[in-house]
């Protein structure tokens, strides 16, 4: 909260009505192949924005500086990171911040007819907290109504689709977070943290989770969010391995 009282949100003007948003999460960064081929196929598509929804790293130093100069590399591309929890163990937190700042931020994107809403948040450790919760509350009750769409990008799934050991929010929170996001008219919530992606509506709602990232992950993809005048169009985009060969 500190750094965002410090750091105005970043705002994206386009020249054209359409516009696509990259999306990745769980890379665990062991390699960097499929780290790579998403930074280059979106720098080929010309892709907006990028969001990175967390387990980036293993937390390790080692691999956030792997991070940083790959990402360092891609200066033309609006990358936007969240920690997840992978990445704050081994003090990760500290490394994710000094090289990146807060993990939960907004950014905009602006046509010339019309301003959508991006809302980063911080679920890397289980829970948003209540100050979190609160710059949530505050921003959709303030500033929803001043946009066209809203997508939220958050590491943890809200949702279990199928039996994992991965954690998820506690219920009473999760309930809360439902009702806010009906009542201020999100779009479209994206997540990672369960490696295996699904979709799902909770009212007008869509809860995307994403495949890992993950260089040893044989169904290794990511998200394309397609975004113009007539909604938003999600596809999964599946990175081909040389191992399935």
């Amino acid at each position: 909260m500190v750094w965002n009282e410090s750091h105005s949100p970043r705002e994206l003007v386009i020249p054209g009505e359409n516009y696509t948003i990259f999306s990745m999460g769980d890379s665990h960064m062991g390699g960097t192949a499929n780290f790579q081929a998403f930074l280059e196929e979106a720098q080929n598509e010309n892709a907006t924005a990028l969001t990175l929804v967390g387990d980036i790293t293993t937390g390790q130093v080692n691999d956030y500086e792997v991070v940083e100069s790959i990402i360092a590399d891609c200066d033309t591309l609006a990358i936007f990171p969240i920690a997840g929890n992978h990445d704050l163990y081994f003090k990760g937190w500290d490394e994710f911040y000094s090289r990146f700042g807060s993990s939960t931020y907004s950014f905009t994107v602006k046509t010339p007819s019309a301003r959508d809403l991006f809302i980063c948040l911080d679920s890397g450790g289980g829970t948003l907290g209540s100050r979190q919760s609160d710059w949530l509350k505050s921003l959709l009750k303030n500033e929803r109504n001043n946009y066209r769409y809203c997508v939220l990008f958050t590491h943890v799934n809200l949702f279990r689709p199928r039996k994992t050991s991965s954690t998820n929010p506690r219920v009473e929170e999760i309930h809360a977070l439902l009702d806010l996001f009906m009542r201020y008219k999100v779009d479209m919530v994206v997540t990672g943290h369960d490696h295996e992606k699904n979709v799902q509506f909770f009212g007008n709602t869509m809860h995307i989770i994403m495949d890992a990232l993950q260089d040893d992950n044989i169904n290794a993809g990511y998200l394309r969010l397609d975004i113009d005048r007539n909604g938003i169009g999600p596809g999964f985009i599946r990175l081909l391995q040389e191992h399935e060969n």
